[in-house]
């Protein structure tokens, strides 16, 4: 298929775009360069640079490319960002991402798979969350993605666009060639492997007095393999809807410093910090409902497996892609 996607300069856009063109898709990235890095974007797709905040530039985008479907991965990421800019987030999140599919609506696009999260979710009812858990986000970050679910859905109903939502929950992990390299850098897993590197002095532990048997924060980490796998699934079938894409099976802050000290065999100190507001006991999620339709199983559950590609992509590339 000819697919464009946005956010291809991203960090999981970037690996979905080189497991696209593994199997022969043909990608059009469409990034702006803001957040991503050129580097980061495969070399056999075509880039181009344009902002979906700018109607016209995606118009024109859409109209060249003329793809087939399109896979929606720009945004903002940072939940403390959006409480302190929340019009950025919802500018670029719901406004800038409703102007892609009024392109594609003109242009005749009929298929998108959606990047969403689950913050959509806020403080879940219950655990492990599934699809049909109440959407209560807690912060504009949240709040903006689940804003363009319900836009996809109106346009769905009015447009016969066919959208798929892809929950995921922390992605994590990297490929021989692509990885994370944030600025500011806020997941754990690159943060602890940057104490293992000398560039950071400790790795800050956001509390230790959470309801959980080691006192520390319960997430699910899924590999971006297992990521991108899923929105090729999604891509190519006919489901629409939500679908959460995790392990099932958390981890605990201090389990993953742990599997770190022992992947990177380096002293890694640890410094217990004030808790971070928003921050839950514990997500996990129900992926059954992928599985069963998406035909998706994650194969990189093992947390020693993802550290340790982490830690490869970010021995081999100690400055991200800065040089």
């Amino acid at each position: 298929m000819k697919v464009l996607l946005t956010g291809g300069a991203g960090y999981i856009g970037s690996v979905t775009t080189e497991m696209l063109l593994n199997e022969g898709h043909e990608v059009i990235v469409f990034d702006n360069l803001e957040r991503g890095h050129r580097a980061a974007v495969d070399k056999r797709a075509k880039l181009v640079i344009g902002d979906l905040r700018d109607a016209a530039q995606i118009q024109r985008a859409m109209k060249n490319a003329k793809p087939e479907a399109v896979m929606h991965f720009a945004a903002y990421a940072l939940v403390g960002e959006s409480m302190t800019e929340p019009g950025m987030y919802f500018a670029n999140n719901t406004t800038g991402a409703t102007n892609l599919v009024e392109a594609m609506v003109k242009h005749e696009v009929p298929r998108i798979v959606f990047s969403s999260t689950c913050a959509t979710y806020g403080f879940p009812d219950r655990i492990p969350i599934t699809e049909d858990t109440p959407q209560r986000p807690v912060n504009p970050y949240g709040e903006a993605k689940l804003m363009f679910e319900k836009v996809l859905l109106w346009y769905q109903k009015i447009h016969g666009i066919e959208p798929v939502f892809l929950r995921y929950f922390n992605a994590c992990g990297a490929t021989e060639k692509f990885g994370e390299d944030h600025d500011p850098e806020t997941h754990l897993i690159p943060n602890v492997i940057k104490v293992a590197l000398k560039q950071k002095p400790h790795v800050s532990v956001f509390g230790d007095d959470y309801n959980t048997p080691d006192g520390t924060c319960i997430r699910d980490y899924i590999h971006i393999l297992d990521l991108g796998r899923a929105h090729i699934l999604a891509l190519t079938g006919k489901q629409t809807g939500p679908f959460n894409l995790g392990t099932g099976k958390g981890c605990s802050v201090r389990e993953v410093i742990d599997v770190v000290r022992k992947v990177t065999k380096r002293d890694i100190p640890e410094v217990i910090s004030p808790r971070r507001p928003g921050d839950p006991d514990r997500l996990v999620a129900s992926a059954q409902k992928a599985k069963k339709i998406l035909k998706w199983v994650p194969k990189y559950s093992n947390l020693i497996d993802i550290v340790e590609s982490a830690w490869a992509w970010h021995q081999s590339h100690p400055d991200g892609y800065r040089k």
